[in-house]
């Protein structure tokens, strides 16, 4: 069992690490759209919406999507005043009750919640209130979703951790 509990979490880690690598390009890309929009609007006197808003996108999708790889990289604010005092087991329980009874129930909570509105964007194909802005706002809406999903995948992953440390076999990375 402790194979199979080992391979899985090997498996959703991959999954998270490689899209956390994507993601990370899109912040290079905001910062390069970012410096035309500066360049065009200050050095020519020209603005496009649709750019402006492409930098909002990218950066909906580096929040959105990076969540789970901030999770497996435990780069996620916490207050661990008893935390970092507590032995690798105590810790594996933290994490495994956190994921079990907050983060899971949340990100449900969030995908419910979220279905209708994120399904009317798709009925109409919704696309940016601003004149010349990007026609892709179902799109943006439907990173909802998927950050739920990229969040509950990675919390399994991180409890499939915490029961190997539990059971004694496997030590905190």
């Amino acid at each position: 069992m402790n194979h199979i509990l080992t391979k899985t979490h090997q498996k959703i880690d991959r999954f998270t690490e490689v899209l956390g690598n994507a993601i990370a390009w899109f912040t290079a890309f905001m910062v390069v759209i970012m410096l035309s929009i500066v360049l065009l609007r200050y050095g020519f006197n020209i603005g496009w919406i649709a750019m402006q808003e492409s930098a909002l996108y990218l950066h909906a999708f580096v929040f959105m999507l990076g969540c789970s790889y901030t999770l497996k990289h435990n780069g996620h604010v916490r207050v661990d005043i008893f935390y970092r005092n507590f032995s690798p087991k105590k810790q594996a329980w933290v994490n495994l009750l956190g994921c079990l009874l907050l983060l899971i129930p949340v990100t449900i909570f969030i995908s419910v919640m979220s279905f209708d509105y994120v399904a009317s964007s798709w009925r109409v194909m919704e696309g940016s209130r601003e004149a010349g802005g990007l026609p892709g706002v179902f799109i943006l809406k439907s990173l909802i979703p998927l950050l739920s999903f990229t969040l509950i995948i990675q919390a399994i992953s991180e409890m499939l951790k915490a029961i190997e440390i539990i059971l004694g076999k496997s030590q905190i990375n």
